[in-house]
């Protein structure tokens, strides 16, 4: 049986995700009402606009749900998903989950025109050591982590990657790169 893993998908750039799970033979399955969790083993937050996703994830009385569903399931926030699960961030118009003990910062690596990509160092050993390339844009920044937090990666000595638990939070967009390292780590939680 294929394990199936929601995506949330009231706005922003889901698509990807879906492409890469596709490829990774897992069932994609877009997240837009709190019932459509009930089947899924893991969750992914999706890069887009944080403070949209926000008011979105409120409107659809999707905030407790996800906060319920990753207390037993893995969830990967990604770009303004990262930003969701933050325990504090340095926008009051974003409430975020508090599903890692960490503050997210907005664009701390620049606006859209500063976007970039860039060979990083995944520090995991299941990585191989071979570099991975991130593409960052609009991207939020980590800091102020509990110790529980692990850092996966980092670019210029600051944290891009993090784990707490089962769950991942990355600055960078993985499912934009070709390369599936980073969801097929997530994916071993399952």
């Amino acid at each position: 049986m294929r394990k199936t893993v929601g995506i949330l998908a009231l706005q922003g750039a889901y698509q990807k995700h879906v492409d890469t799970l596709s490829a990774l033979r897992i069932t994609p399955v877009l997240v837009r009402r709190p019932e459509e969790l009930k089947n899924c083993a893991a969750l992914i937050l999706p890069g887009g606009e944080s403070t949209t996703i926000s008011l979105l994830i409120q409107q659809y009385d999707l905030y407790e749900a996800i906060k319920i569903f990753a207390a037993s399931h893995p969830v990967m926030g990604v770009c303004a998903g990262m930003i969701m699960m933050a325990t504090e961030v340095d926008d009051k118009r974003v409430e975020p989950l508090g599903l890692i003990p960490f503050k997210a910062l907005r664009n701390h690596y620049g606006r859209q025109v500063h976007s970039f990509t860039t060979a990083i160092k995944l520090a995991d050993s299941d990585f191989n050591g071979n570099a991975f390339p991130a593409t960052f844009i609009r991207a939020p920044g980590i800091t102020d982590m509990a110790p529980q937090v692990k850092i996966l990666a980092c670019y210029k000595n600051e944290a891009v990657m993090i784990q707490a638990d089962r769950h991942l939070a990355l600055s960078f967009h993985p499912e934009l790169s070709g390369d599936t390292r980073i969801h097929e780590y997530w994916l071993r939680n399952l």
